[in-house]
């Protein structure tokens, strides 16, 4: 994957990262990419928090990749500092090319950058080849159970 840049996105990546978190089965039944307006107000939000950092994966001008790192200063285990790994997505023309790994790869680096001395991630139930992903090929353990509730 040397030929993909990992960057910062910009509000004229919002587009290409919505039409990826709507390629999917989940996706598709939570996001609505005809309206952009509430992305845009969130990556307004999510721009201007040094904790936060929405990336892309860009190739040749084109967004291929993403993923949220959300920096999370703590008080339990002494003080230590997590980072919160959200919303990977690949775009489907470049499924199967490791970009994940890159991803995946940059963010631990980051994290570590950061002073993190955890990444975590939740993944949905039914992902089960991202949990084997995240497990076999990142060296992840699948530690804890996660719980949510829609307000």
């Amino acid at each position: 994957m040397t030929d993909v840049v990992i960057r910062r996105a910009t509000l004229d990546d919002v587009p290409a990262i919505i039409a990826m978190l709507a390629d999917d089965p989940l996706g598709a039944t939570r996001e609505t990419p005809d309206d952009l307006t509430p992305y845009r107000r969130a990556f307004e939000a999510i721009d201007s928090d040094p904790n936060q950092l929405l990336v892309v994966a860009d190739r040749n001008d084109e967004v291929i990749g993403t993923l949220q790192l959300t920096i999370i200063p703590g008080l339990s285990r002494q003080g230590a500092t997590r980072a919160l790994v959200e919303a990977v997505r690949v775009a489907a023309s470049a499924r199967g090319t490791g970009l994940g790994t890159t991803l995946m790869e940059w963010s631990i680096e980051e994290a570590r950058a950061r002073g993190c001395s955890m990444i975590q991630l939740t993944s949905d139930k039914t992902r089960t080849d991202a949990h084997r992903f995240y497990i076999d090929r990142l060296g992840f353990t699948n530690s804890h159970e996660g719980f949510k509730l829609a307000l």
